[in-house]
């Protein structure tokens, strides 16, 4: 696998603070997230709603904004959180039942669109646009975790051996299907050479992270959890394996990528099932990043 440097990119420190600014919140929610969310709740309101504000920073060590365009993107930065944060506090006292709002589905419609049709990418240099993604994470954390409150979402990050049994079952019961539809459709196809153990290890790792956690929460633990209390459970998953797979339309083609559509809603399907068996983000991740990975 190349390194960054072969590359031709270079981290700098400034990028170096900016990935440790947007992983630590991410651990944080999914490690100590009753700790987190009590240090929160005891924030003033008009401080609770304006602290994701500072999920600019980022953007702004790793830019550096000089110019009237990168300062517009440092604005968008500061206040699409806020506004976030904002949208899910009202949510929350407009829905004290948590039955699901539709500040809650606009909210996920905006952090959707903006990350599938790469909305804020090109506020950012070459190589490094997974910044908006993970600031964006950060920000839907934030919102419906620690301001929203909504809960059944599963989101935590120390694993036990049943998310290990449920996401490898469910793994199990997909990956002939994969196999035989993605060979038959020429979507997949087998190495000529098998990949190093090295490789395959940092690619699992690498997913997990940063693909199947992201997607996961946002697609299992808010879309499908608030669904669920709208339109049921199965209607629910199936609806949002249906939105899942058409957010892959754009992904490895030029056009419609129906192929990578499909599978991908029948893989939602599976990676729904290990998220409601316990209501556990990680099932599902495992799920998923075991069919990435493969």
């Amino acid at each position: 696998m190349p390194s960054l440097h072969t590359l031709g990119f270079t981290p700098t420190r400034e990028m170096w603070i900016a990935a440790a600014m947007v992983l630590i919140p991410l651990l944080l929610a999914g490690l100590i997230p009753r700790v987190l969310g009590r240090a929160v709740e005891k924030l003033p309101v008009s401080i609770r709603l304006i602290a994701p504000g500072l999920l600019c920073v980022p953007y702004a060590l790793v830019v550096r904004p000089r110019d009237v365009a990168h300062l517009g993107w440092l604005v968008l930065y500061a206040t699409v959180p806020i506004a976030i944060a904002w949208m899910l506090w009202q949510a929350r006292r407009a829905d004290r039942a948590l039955r699901g709002n539709w500040r809650d589905f606009l909210v996920l419609a905006v952090l959707g669109l903006s990350v599938d049709l790469r909305w804020f990418e090109g506020a950012w240099p070459p190589h490094v646009a997974a910044f908006s993604k993970m600031i964006l994470l950060d920000a839907g954390i934030y919102g419906f975790l620690f301001v929203r409150q909504l809960d059944g979402v599963g989101f935590d990050l120390r694993l036990g051996k049943q998310d290990a049994v449920t996401g490898l079952r469910e793994f199990a019961w997909y990956m002939p299907i994969a196999v035989v539809l993605g060979l038959e459709l020429q979507f997949l196809h087998l190495h000529a050479v098998m990949p190093r153990v090295t490789t395959v290890l940092f690619a699992y790792v690498f997913t997990f992270v940063f693909i199947a956690i992201p997607e996961e929460l946002f697609f299992r633990g808010w879309m499908q959890n608030l669904l669920e209390r709208r339109i049921g459970r199965w209607p629910a998953l199936l609806t949002t394996s249906v939105l899942f797979g058409l957010s892959h339309f754009n992904k490895r083609a030029l056009h419609f990528n129906w192929r990578y559509v499909l599978l991908a809603a029948i893989a939602g399907i599976f990676y729904g099932r290990a998220w409601r068996a316990e209501r556990r983000v990680g099932a599902s991740a495992i799920t998923h990043t075991c069919v990435d990975t493969v």
